[in-house]
């Protein structure tokens, strides 16, 4: 009986533990997740900037920013982005050819949500 006793106070312990890690854990506020661009002309990069906020208590450590094709090219702040502090996901799309287009870009941190995604989209004209 001690046994099963002392079991249980060493697994809430650690839930207790693992629950105020959660909590501390970094976390981003962006000020937007999706834009569009609407009309733009073919031949003519865009770009727009995902700016966030760490709203959480831990540094956000962005690993990785990847986007769904080599016509979107994600750059990001690459040092680690303390508590209150704000940093920019920078994302330029190659409008090479006249059609619609949505794109979805991947960021991977240490945040509460390890796997966020941001959204652009518009559509291309000719010129």
């Amino acid at each position: 009986m001690k046994k099963i006793i002392i079991l249980c106070a060493i697994a809430l312990s650690f839930v207790g533990l693992t629950a105020m890690k959660v909590q501390q854990a970094p976390e981003f506020k962006f000020d937007k997740e999706t834009y569009d661009f609407g009309k733009i002309p073919q031949g003519k990069p865009v770009s727009i900037d995902f700016k966030f906020t760490n709203t959480g208590e831990e540094p956000i450590i962005i690993t990785n920013v990847e986007s769904t094709c080599g016509c979107t090219v994600p750059k990001f702040t690459s040092t680690p982005v303390k508590k209150g502090e704000s940093g920019v996901i920078s994302v330029t799309y190659n409008a090479a050819a006249v059609m619609p287009f949505s794109k979805a870009i991947t960021v991977k941190s240490n945040a509460k949500t390890p796997v966020k995604m941001l959204y652009i989209k518009g559509e291309v004209t000719g010129n």
